[in-house]
């Protein structure tokens, strides 16, 4: 098998001044490679066992009764470079509410809590990459960068391999939203095809009549066509 080269040239700068936290956080030194340990390479593994009924139900599975917003479904598959099905991957999201506050103490946006959404869950992709949460349309909200910066709806997503030590975390974003080209965040990434990449396109053949929605969102690991992760720029 041909390994597709890393096109590291589209990955964010380090040091971006219009990203306010980025000039604190990057780093003034060369950076060092360091070798992973067996642990983080084979364990913890994630019980798949431990997943409750409702943990992709992000509409229901906090308190049970329904939260407030515009319902969606969002999906996708698991990839690898090669479009080949990643099964059993451990895939989590969370999110503002239909408001743009989260569910944390930190938080203190003047947007309403949502008594009934906690604001995350998860869920394992099938034998054909496939995942799927139902949730509330997350809303946009201001946040202390500029004088006026909003960062525009979005979902986190972290995607765990074989083991704890191979976590990747992405944001996903959704097509039309006019706040997408101005965040100073999205601003960091050079290349617009990347940019492209973490914006989710309506699917209607997945929406629901007289119910919701549906984005669909795939995540690529590695290769020409990878998501572009935060936390891992080369991908797993």
């Amino acid at each position: 098998m041909t390994l597709i080269p890393r096109n590291r040239g589209g990955h964010p700068v380090a040091y971006a001044p219009g990203y306010k936290s980025s000039v604190a956080r990057s780093p003034k030194l060369a950076l060092i490679s360091g070798s992973a340990t067996p642990s983080e390479q084979t364990g913890p593994v994630f019980g798949h066992d431990l997943l409750g009924e409702l943990d992709s139900n992000l509409i229901l599975n906090f308190t049970g009764e329904p939260a407030i917003g515009e319902r969606i479904i969002v999906h996708g598959r698991v990839l690898d470079e090669n479009a080949r099905p990643v099964p059993g991957a451990l895939v989590e999201v969370w999110q503002a509410n239909a408001g743009g506050r989260y569910r944390h103490k930190k938080d203190g946006y003047l947007a309403p809590l949502d008594p009934n959404f906690g604001g995350c869950g998860r869920t394992i992709t099938g034998e054909d990459g496939s995942y799927e949460f139902l949730t509330i349309r997350p809303g946009a909200y201001p946040w202390p960068n500029g004088p006026n910066d909003w960062r525009p709806m979005h979902i986190h997503f972290s995607v765990f391999g074989h083991s704890f030590g191979q976590r990747l975390i992405t944001q996903m974003y959704f097509e039309g939203d006019p706040l997408i080209p101005l965040c100073p965040i999205i601003k960091t990434i050079p290349d617009q095809s990347a940019v492209d990449r973490l914006v989710a396109p309506l699917d209607m053949s997945r929406a629901m009549p007289l119910d919701c929605l549906a984005y669909k969102f795939d995540i690529v690991l590695r290769g020409s066509r990878q998501t572009m992760f935060e936390n891992k720029m080369e991908g797993l």
